[in-house]
């Protein structure tokens, strides 16, 4: 689905400019996205299967929620409402910790650039795994795993064959962050 979206400058600072998402990725502008990572008490994390016909990474493993940020949205407003478009879950802002915003810029092809800003943030899942809903058409499945075996899998030569290739200091920032709450 196109949206629009606001551009960023290469610091990740608004410039009165918005464009839509496609043409955002096809010429490579910034814009912002939000990922919100789920974990339990028991020291799970929730991980998302992404949908087969996205056009980057389908049916590879990736955040427990993403999306990106639309013209003139907030950042938490968006991921509110990715939460409750991709995982059924309504959330509050105060449940939401942000611990960073993170810069990617990922060239699958010479018309799809990831230039992206994902403001990244951390939350403890209190709704049972069961309760959860799905999004058909953008996530394939959804699991949770032990964030010791995460961890270890990320560290693996072959991690990018069954998660997304984001940076390993983004994927450790994530996981101390975590880590720290529990």
């Amino acid at each position: 689905m196109d949206e629009l979206v606001d551009i960023l400058s290469e610091a990740g600072e608004p410039t009165g400019i918005t464009a839509m998402k496609t043409e955002a990725h096809r010429k490579g502008l910034f814009h912002a996205t939000v990922h919100i990572w789920f974990y339990t008490d028991n020291k799970e994390i929730l991980i998302q299967q992404r949908g087969k016909n996205k056009d980057t990474y389908p049916l590879l493993w990736d955040v427990s929620v993403a999306g990106h940020v639309g013209a003139g949205e907030s950042v938490e407003i968006s991921a509110i409402r990715e939460i409750l478009e991709e995982i059924g879950l309504n959330v509050h802002p105060h449940q939401l910790e942000k611990i960073g915003t993170f810069k990617s810029i990922q060239k699958h092809s010479e018309t799809l650039i990831d230039a992206e800003f994902h403001h990244t943030f951390i939350s403890s899942l209190k709704t049972p795994f069961h309760k959860l809903k799905k999004q058909e058409s953008e996530v394939e499945n959804l699991a949770l795993i032990p964030l010791a075996q995460f961890e270890k899998e990320l560290l693996l030569a072959d991690f990018s064959k069954k998660y997304v290739p984001h940076d390993l200091g983004y994927y450790r920032a994530v996981l101390a962050a975590i880590d720290q709450r529990l």
